[in-house]
């Protein structure tokens, strides 16, 4: 039985006097399509911030291959706190990329440059080998002939492709998608989607919030369904997506149908 790439346990999510997080746990193994749905303000964001450690975790734990992420400080007010050092961190980042809602590409640089960041300053890549490991990564996502032009001159669909590119260039483990069609127009949500099921094709292990409901049905593997803080249901995408059966499930599920024909 292979053992799971990320192994979530008991996690919580305090911002002040708001539980966001409410004792999430969950084992993602190697190859998992996780689709993650909800409502807004459900969590799903935060959760996958705690991922990759952008939002630090409340409480609980979150191992990557095995090894424990931070070191147990004992009882919190909140349960099991843990403690993360800045060097730890940047090593998982490496591991487990992510792409964001918004593009946050740098404006002053090239395309290629976008891309070749992470690996100079991170890893510390020579400039040749960065420039040929981002351009193969651009041609992945078909925009390897953008790659001297800047971001502006790019559509939206275009420099989420590059945010891909960018995130594929540090050959992370795990790769997690913050809704990344969310600030698109719709007729540039297909080419970002089939950027990512071809990924899927690849074999890769992806966690993907989305409101895109035919995606994730075709996309995913796995669904899990977060209300309240909480995984309220998860499942196969028939499972989930075709036949939940939770009330809450079935109530948000229901808004998406109202207008079909």
């Amino acid at each position: 039985m292979t053992h799971p790439i990320l192994r979530i346990s008991g996690l919580h999510k305090w911002f002040g006097d708001h539980h966001v997080l409410k004792g999430i746990d969950f084992d993602v193994q190697p190859g998992d399509r996780v689709a993650i749905l909800g409502s807004s303000g459900s969590g799903k964001s935060t959760f996958l911030r705690c991922l990759n450690f952008m939002e630090l975790p409340t409480t609980g734990r979150v191992e990557l291959k095995g090894k424990l992420i931070g070191k147990p400080t004992g009882k919190h007010p909140k349960g099991e706190g843990m403690s993360y050092s800045h060097g730890e961190l940047s090593e998982l980042r490496k591991e487990v990329g992510m792409v964001f809602q918004q593009f946050n590409l740098f404006p002053h640089m090239t395309v290629v440059g976008n891309v070749m960041e992470g690996l100079v300053t991170v890893l510390g890549v020579g400039s040749k080998e960065a420039r040929e490991r981002s351009m193969a990564q651009l041609e992945k996502v078909d925009m390897a002939d953008k790659a001297d032009a800047y971001p502006a001159r790019l559509s939206g669909g275009q420099q989420q492709r590059v945010a891909i590119a960018r995130a594929l260039a540090m050959e992370p483990e795990v790769l997690l998608f913050d809704e990344p069609t969310s600030s698109l127009d719709p007729e540039l949500v297909g080419e970002v989607l089939n950027v990512i099921k071809d990924l899927a094709q690849e074999g890769r292990t992806m966690l993907l919030v989305t409101h895109e409901l035919g995606f994730a049905y075709h996309y995913a593997n796995k669904v899990l369904f977060l209300a309240d803080g909480q995984f309220y249901e998860t499942g196969t995408p028939d499972e989930v997506l075709k036949h939940p059966k939770k009330e809450h499930t079935q109530r948000f599920l229901e808004r998406f149908t109202a207008f079909s024909f």
